[in-house]
């Protein structure tokens, strides 16, 4: 064998090793998972349908976890859905405030100024809708309709179509 094709192997053998080791490192970042439900800044894309929200989408086993953070940080709900089903999980400080299709209505008495306060579409998908309404006792309250649930026009988070 010539030295110019030893040289070529050598450099080919060298490129081949540096690929393999380079690529577990980029699926690596691409393939990274979210994780920090219930934290304030998780490690998880914003998806808010709503500028004055950071929503966080998390997905383990078949159950979607969606996470509603104020601009601050601040954890105000948290639900999990899977199958057109809604569970209201105890993270936040309005989880006390969220009402879901089986739930019917919220667990706190809304305020008597609710009503003239629009509710806000902070999620949206093809099978969730999440809408925030403020308080005027500072709390913010929570509907989470699944597609199933939700009436022709109802879940646009305007009252209408």
């Amino acid at each position: 064998m010539s030295s110019t094709q030893e040289s070529f192997i050598r450099k080919a053998a060298i490129a081949s090793l540096f690929a393999l080791c380079a690529t577990p490192a980029a699926f690596a970042q691409t393939a990274s998972p979210a994780t920090g439900l219930g934290q304030a800044w998780p490690n998880a894309a914003d998806v808010s349908a709503n500028p004055n929200w950071h929503v966080y989408v998390f997905v383990l086993n078949g159950v979607k976890y969606i996470q509603v953070n104020d601009l601050n940080g601040t954890v105000h709900a948290a639900v999990g859905t899977a199958n057109g089903t809604s569970i209201v999980l105890p993270v936040g400080v309005d989880s006390q405030n969220v009402s879901t299709p089986s739930s019917g209505s919220t667990t706190a008495t809304p305020s008597a100024s609710s009503t003239s306060t629009p509710s806000q579409t902070v999620y949206s998908d093809s099978t969730t809708t999440v809408t925030a309404t403020p308080q005027s006792s500072g709390a913010t309250t929570f509907s989470v309709m699944s597609a199933a649930s939700c009436p022709t026009g109802g879940c646009s988070g305007n009252g209408g179509p």
